[in-house]
């Protein structure tokens, strides 16, 4: 039962939007967990799993969290304050994890689904790596929805093997006003870009993380090409 499970407190919640926020827990019992893995928490008797974000050698475990109205466990989670506690499972899982035998990771994500490339992308620079380049394409509706935009760019400034691309779908709406970035659906621009850096299946691993339907038509647009293309479903419950 839930209430025999090990508690997490709430140490630091920000709130980007009205339905996106991250939050960091901290276990009393430290969760062993490779980056790209997920930790299962809970709030009154209800669990749901979330990709980690931190990488293995931070002091606290963190989140990024999107509410979903009519869900059973996030509208709940809206409504904890920091110093709370929730419950976790002790054990990490998931296999969507770091594959090394690929030079070229190629990571297309939707808004959350950036969760574990940004924890695979921190260990691999804590352990001072270098032999892969990293190529993360990021999609959103809006431009507030890119919680790691200004981490992931910092990181792709200061480091030549980590290149990342931000998209928004509606470039024409007020809430993107301003965008100089790239534009489209993420799934639809994936071919333009594998091309752009001359990239191929023999090297190249696609990992997708997000909404199913994405993840479904990258699947199909590169998989009759030769892509290998690990996934990670984000269903909306």
């Amino acid at each position: 039962m839930a209430s025999q499970l090990p508690g997490a407190k709430i140490v630091e919640r920000v709130d980007l939007t009205d339905d996106l926020m991250i939050i960091k827990i901290k276990p009393e019992i430290p969760l062993n967990f490779k980056p790209g893995q997920y930790c299962t928490i809970g709030l009154r008797g209800v669990e749901r799993p979330y990709s980690i974000v931190s990488s293995p050698h931070e002091q606290s475990l963190e989140l990024f969290v999107e509410l979903v109205p009519d869900g059973e466990l996030t509208p709940k989670l809206w409504q904890v304050t920091v110093g709370e506690v929730l419950s976790i499972r002790p054990s990490a899982k998931g296999v969507f994890t770091f594959d090394e035998r690929y030079p070229n990771q190629f990571m297309v994500a939707t808004v959350t689904g950036i969760a574990p490339f940004t924890s695979m992308i921190r260990n691999y620079l804590h352990l001072a790596l270098s032999s892969h380049t990293f190529y993360i394409l990021q999609g959103a509706s809006y431009q507030d929805e890119f919680a790691y935009k200004d981490e992931l760019e910092t990181f792709s400034k200061e480091h030549e093997n980590i290149i990342y691309i931000p998209t928004v779908s509606r470039p024409e709406e007020e809430r993107n006003k301003g965008w100089q970035g790239e534009t489209g659906r993420v799934n639809v621009i994936v071919e333009r870009y594998l091309e752009k850096f001359s990239l191929d299946p023999k090297t190249t691993l696609v990992y997708a993380c997000g909404h199913p339907g994405m993840i479904g038509d990258v699947k199909q647009r590169l998989g009759s090409k030769g892509y290998k293309v690990k996934d990670e479903k984000f269903w909306r419950e």
